[in-house]
């Protein structure tokens, strides 16, 4: 596209230049300042189509100049740069106004590519509503992996899309949606969060949309569903890629209708709520597998939040690692600090129970140490024979036994002081038995009869647990 006119607001000089010149070799027309009475002045005479500007300048804050600058210039983008590279800074620009924001250290392709964006844009970022955000972060961290989702968090907290996070367990998904909701438009109505894994497979539609009286045996009383508390707010489903086939059928439905009727009901109820859903299950794998619907998972897969493991975030470990302690402190535990030497140990081990792992290793820190500083000698202490962390240094199993228990290992210390929900037994054998079936049937082509014969139980017993298990054939989007 033709080259723009373009305003670079930084009080340090040497961005400034670099800005400048990346922009002025793609073509735009490009003028600075390096303080707020700059902006104002250049202004006067320089009438840019695009403004670019940081957050700290030496007579000002450049985000807290947004939205009077928009009002002035409405058909003005603006573009903020910051290296505050906190999740508040990321959602205030957006709440401001901005066009977008890029944090310092950004790629010069990807401001000019900002740039671009913006001068195609027929006029500014609408400002959203919504409060603005406190200091009190839901979400720690400044890695460039964070910033990413910091970004897409901002643009979709002012709207009704429907979210799916995505990220190991352990790596903070409840908190996304929490933020999502905390933050935007229905943060005064209720946030109903629901773990999909912890609900009996027989109960999950009455869970989800509640029955009426006489429904089954032992429905003494209406029950209002999930779906009916959560009116006007948010509805969280976490552990989606666990929900039986049938529910997610209905699920489908409610969410192509937007309507639900309790079990037992004929009534229709209006679904007046936003949907987040979160799972650490490869969702299009289940979907060639035939556990998950392919088309419930591009209804819930509009807007995609990926969280990445701690591993992929080193510098936000030590950050992270603080603020536990702190919050150990505030829970009346001996407050500890950390050495850098100490931080430097954190950042080396790989956290396959991500932030939760963390979280419970600086507790356990907090409680068990007497030295008010915490040192590598004490972390390696920790996890290598402390607690929960021991099975993660545990080396590759050498049978299915000891693999299994390396597994629920991992999964009893991913709850940290909590436990797992009930019907854990059923959950693990289920876990076990549909990649079993799966093999076993792929081996032999698909023959029930030799498979049973392999497997050494009944062929109607192996077709129940293929029709229980969810194992089968893929369901099309038609299978309505």
């Amino acid at each position: 596209m033709a080259g723009g006119r373009v305003l670079v607001t930084d009080d340090d000089a040497a961005i400034r230049t670099v800005v400048r010149e990346a922009l002025r070799r793609a073509g735009h027309i490009v003028e600075t300042a390096g303080s707020l009475a700059d902006l104002r002045r250049a202004l006067r005479t320089f009438r840019p189509q695009v403004l670019v500007t940081d957050v700290v300048l030496p007579d000002g804050n450049g985000l807290d100049a947004v939205p009077a600058l928009i009002a002035e210039y409405p058909a003005m983008p603006v573009i903020v740069l910051s290296a505050q590279n906190t999740f508040t800074t990321a959602l205030r620009a957006t709440e401001q106004g901005a066009f977008d924001y890029l944090p310092k250290p950004f790629d010069l392709s990807e401001l000019t590519r900002a740039v671009e964006e913006a001068l195609a844009s027929s006029a500014a970022h609408p400002e959203p509503e919504g409060g603005g955000a406190g200091e009190d972060l839901p979400l720690i961290g400044r890695s460039p992996p964070m910033q990413d989702v910091y970004r897409t968090i901002a643009r979709v907290v002012s709207n009704d899309l429907t979210v799916l996070v995505l990220g190991e367990s352990g790596t903070g998904k409840e908190l996304v949606a929490k933020a999502v909701h905390d933050f935007g438009p229905r943060k005064g109505a209720p946030f109903v969060a629901v773990n999909m894994a912890a609900i009996p497979r027989e109960l999950i539609e009455s869970e989800l949309f509640g029955h009426e009286r006489g429904a089954f045996t032992g429905a003494q009383a209406r029950t209002a569903g999930r779906f009916e508390q959560a009116q006007g707010g948010t509805l969280f489903l976490d552990e989606i890629g666990d929900m039986p086939m049938e529910a997610q059928t209905r699920l489908l439905r409610v969410l192509q209708s937007g309507e639900f009727s309790p079990v037992g009901g004929a009534r229709a109820i209006k679904a007046d709520v936003r949907i987040i859903a979160a799972t650490h299950q490869d969702l299009p794998r289940l979907i060639g597998e035939g556990q998950f619907r392919e088309d419930l998972y591009y209804r819930l897969n509009v807007v995609p939040v990926r969280l990445p493991p701690l591993r992929e975030r080193g510098s936000d470990i030590g950050e992270l690692a603080r603020h536990f302690l702190d919050r150990a402190a505030a829970d009346g535990l001996p407050r500890k600090l950390l050495e850098p030497a100490a931080v430097a140990r954190l950042e080396r081990h790989s956290w396959p129970g991500n932030i939760r792992e963390l979280e419970n290793l600086m507790r356990r820190l907090a409680a068990l140490t007497r030295d008010a500083v915490i040192t590598p000698a004490l972390i390696e202490q920790q996890l290598t024979q402390g607690g929960q962390a021991a099975p993660h240094a545990v080396p590759d199993a050498a049978g299915l036994s000891e693999a299994i228990e390396q597994h629920l290992a991992r999964h009893f210390a991913s709850y940290g002081h909590s436990l797992p929900p009930d019907g854990l037994y059923d959950r693990v054998l289920a876990e076990l038995e549909r990649p079993l079936l799966r093999l076993t049937l792929a081996a032999v082509r698909g023959n029930q009869l030799k498979a049973a014969r392999m497997l050494g139980i009944n062929r109607n017993t192996l077709r129940k647990k293929l029709t229980d298990l969810g194992v089968g054939p893929a369901v099309r989007k038609t299978d309505i």
